[in-house]
């Protein structure tokens, strides 16, 4: 009889009975599937079917236009010592009933649960405690678990066994101050089973689960060595037995030092997320009737004015409405330098407020913050897997069993060659010691965390581990022009006017212009205020979309538009147009001023520009230097982008390609053999960022090129982008360098154990030293700076 598992699925956009019975209709017809029945009143689906099954049922029910609603929690965790307890965790989980995935991060110390919609995350947490482990749910927004572990069993270990270790260190100088057999098990026997009782507690959770861990080595092979002491003290008639007390005492001393060092490095990767964490205020100050009032930052509103004070940090997103100050972004944007900020100007929650007295219209709050979205990026990069840990996590989960097979070897092998008992037992302790998969588990995660915390103190947000990984491997890069590698604000650049008009050209334009938001009508109206212009508004103005604007002014009727709107008139450029040929050479944007009545006559021409970044030369240099070559792609006109990559000194580019067009590009370059990053700012460019290997979001751009994207730069500095890729590479040597050195203690370790070369206390200090290192390898990425681009 085929077993089967009852699921219960929220089933979210059913309407009618009809709809119930085709979901009903079209489950029935999987293999997998026994029974199922769709209740329309409590939108859930009861089904029978095979274990493992979930994922093919939400994909016929998805299929058939419904949805399956879903989600996603976070648990901390505690009791793991290595890669096998995280890896038990995850099978833990993974079968609970409607979870879809879950991966749990050894480092951090967290899980990620992607869970149906509704479901109790009570039954997680039972599950997790009952596997040996103790878990608890995140909330969004709460600080970082900063518990201290606890110190005295380490203090306590090091004091007894100094006195163990103490004649073994005398020894080579000729000084013979064995203690007396009592004495030594009157020391060992504290550190043995109550400094070591963590190891005997984790080690029989994880034998009664069925599986093994670090614990059950530790425990299993100190046991050992100290029965073995109890049975020689007992046989041995002599009264000075040679005993290995010490060996067992220093072993836990030094894992119990391993592993507290391995805690304060492991705190030290996630200092990213608890710097950004201290920058939220708890309290602020509100403005409301002409008083001031001091509120908990729960209590805000959008809307409410704070009067944010000289040196205070701003509690919130918002609009400064009176005063003007510089603002110290750095910990957000990773700019060094306080920027000026004045009425009408955004502000950061979390940023701090200079020399002036500011009072600010709050506009977003909690969760939805700026401050907030970092943080919820950094930490999911963090929590995320590489799909490099994947394959570790699958030689973790048969590291134990192997170790424990091959000390049974050891064990075996040396009381046939006839070593007897005391030796062969001692050398399969040394085995089991020295072997901890904790260094496996660690030496991803460590690196991720390391490197997206260092990036995002520069302003680069690494969304997830996938991208970092493949962006060590980008080979071309792919800018938009407009907002990127521009300054994406349209100036007036030159005007030219027919005969008699000269005066007028500028005046008329702005009053046509005034009250638009397009970004060549701000332009206009910036130059008609840096001349002291009085520009009243135009009357009857409408939009020609596409080519202009009409309206009226003093009965005039004017229009200003493309040389599209030129031609429809009947008109052409007649003198001016050697002028305007040269200006869309340089690759201006021409608008062109007409007065209808009494009959269409041209009045002149404006020229637009938009100003080349003054980091931009400088951005496609340092990744020139970096063998990564650029690539301009723009909708503008080939003038204009032939200038902005001459100008730059990029050799490919690419003009007037659509937003679509822009994606097939990218799939095009990235056929022809190129690791492909797109760079782009704008809801245009979401295809072409989703489309990429990598997409690179700049700061100040659209919150839809940001969820598109895998990297995020909080400020609009082309230069980050040699820099991110730059910390992707870095990061992804470090990976590298850990899994080399986790891999090459044990490679090099087992044998050597297992031949007899390193006694229980080396092996103990071995394996300590192995977590350490790769934790302090990858901490290393806490130094790294944005290399300063070459001149």
């Amino acid at each position: 009889m085929t077993q089967t598992t009852t699921y219960l699925l929220p089933v979210s956009g059913m309407t009618c009975a009809s709809c119930a019975a085709r979901i009903e209709r079209l489950l029935g017809r999987l293999e997998e599937v026994s029974s199922a029945s769709v209740n329309l009143a409590s939108e859930q689906a009861r089904i029978e079917a095979t274990p493992g099954s979930l994922p093919a049922l939400i994909a016929c029910i998805e299929k058939a236009g419904f949805g399956v609603p879903q989600q996603e929690i976070q648990l901390q965790l505690g009791g793991m010592t290595c890669a096998s307890c995280s890896a038990r965790i995850e099978r833990v989980l993974a079968r609970q009933p409607g979870v879809l995935a879950a991966e749990v991060n050894l480092a951090s110390e967290k899980a990620r649960v992607q869970l149906l919609a509704g479901l109790d995350a009570a039954t997680l947490l039972s599950a997790v405690e009952k596997a040996g482990y103790s878990a608890s749910l995140l909330q969004a927004g709460q600080p970082h678990d900063s518990e201290q572990a606890q110190h005295w069993p380490l203090l306590a270990a090091l004091l007894l066994a100094a006195p163990l270790v103490l004649p073994m260190l005398l020894m080579p100088f000729g000084l013979h101050l064995m203690l007396p057999a009592w004495l030594q098990w009157l020391l060992a026997t504290p550190v043995q089973f109550i400094c070591g009782a963590r190891f005997y507690r984790a080690g029989w959770k994880a034998l009664r689960a069925g599986s093994g861990n670090m614990d059950l080595l530790v425990a299993t092979g100190t046991s050992a060595g100290y029965g073995l002491s109890l049975y020689l003290w007992w046989a041995d008639s002599s009264g000075m037995p040679h005993l290995y007390f010490e060996s067992s005492a220093v072993v836990i001393a030094l894992v119990l030092l391993g592993k507290t060092l391995e805690a304060r490095a492991r705190r030290q990767t996630s200092a990213a997320i608890r710097a950004l964490e201290a920058l939220r205020p708890t309290t602020a100050t509100r403005w409301h009737a002409g008083r001031e009032e001091s509120v908990a930052v729960s209590a805000l509103r959008p809307g409410d004015l704070l009067l944010i004070r000289p040196g205070e940090r701003f509690p919130a997103d918002g609009e400064i409405v009176e005063g003007c100050s510089q603002v110290d972004e750095s910990l957000i944007t990773g700019e060094s330098l306080p920027v000026p900020r004045q009425p009408g100007e955004r502000v950061t929650g979390g940023a701090i407020n200079g020399e002036g007295r500011l009072l600010v219209r709050a506009t977003t709050l909690g969760a939805e913050s700026v401050l907030a979205r970092i943080i919820r990026l950094v930490e999911d990069a963090q929590a995320a897997k590489a799909p490099i840990q994947k394959l570790v996590d699958r030689v973790s989960a048969l590291f134990v069993p192997a170790v424990l097979l091959i000390a049974l070897l050891t064990l075996t092998g040396w009381l046939l060659a006839g070593a007897g008992w005391e030796l062969a037992l001692i050398r399969a302790v040394s085995v089991l010691v020295i072997a901890c998969p904790c260094a496996l588990g660690l030496a991803t995660p460590a690196a991720i965390m390391a490197g997206t915390g260092v990036a995002a103190r520069h302003g680069i947000l690494i969304k997830d581990a996938q991208a970092l990984e493949i962006a060590h491997r980008v080979s071309l890069v792919v800018f938009d022009k407009t907002g990127t590698l521009t300054l994406g604000r349209p100036q007036l650049q030159g005007m030219a006017a027919t005969q008699g008009h000269a005066d007028e050209l500028l005046p008329l334009a702005a009053s046509l212009q005034r009250g638009s938001e397009h970004p060549l009508a701000q332009a206009v109206l910036q130059a008609a205020t840096r001349q002291g212009l009085d520009c009243p508004p135009a009357t009857d103005c409408r939009s020609l979309p596409g080519r202009g604007v009409q309206g009226t002014l003093n009965g005039r009727n004017l229009l200003l538009g493309s040389t599209r709107l030129l031609e429809e008139q009947g008109l052409n450029a007649g003198p001016l147009q050697v002028q305007a040929d040269d200006w869309q050479q340089q690759g201006r944007s021409l608008a062109w001023l007409i007065e209808l009545s009494p009959q269409p006559r041209l009045l002149g021409l404006l020229a637009f520009g938009d100003a080349i970044k003054p980091e931009a030369a400088a951005a496609v240099r340092e990744l020139q230097a970096l063998g990564i070559r650029p690539w301009l792609l723009s909708g503008d006109n080939p003038g204009s982008v032939a200038r902005v990559a001459r100008t730059l000194g990029i050799e490919d580019w690419q003009a007037g390609v659509l937003p679509e067009g822009k994606a097939a590009v990218v799939q095009q370059l990235h056929q022809q053999g190129a690791v492909v990053a797109m760079v782009g700012d704008g809801i245009n460019d979401a295809p072409a960022l989703a489309a990429a290997d990598v997409g690179i979001a700049m700061g100040g751009g659209t919150d839809v090129a940001m969820h598109a994207a895998g990297l995020t730069l909080m400020r609009g500095d082309p230069r980050l982008v040699a820099a991110a890729l730059d910390i992707s590479r870095r990061s992804w040597r470090k990976i590298r360098q850990n899994l080399f050195w986790a891999f090459i203690y044990n490679l090099v370790g087992l044998p050597l154990a297992a031949a007899g070369l390193l006694s229980p206390v080396l092996a103990g200090a071995a394996m300590a030293l192995s977590s350490v290192s790769v934790v302090s390898n990858a901490l290393l990425l806490a130094y790294w700076k944005p290399a300063r681009p070459p001149e």
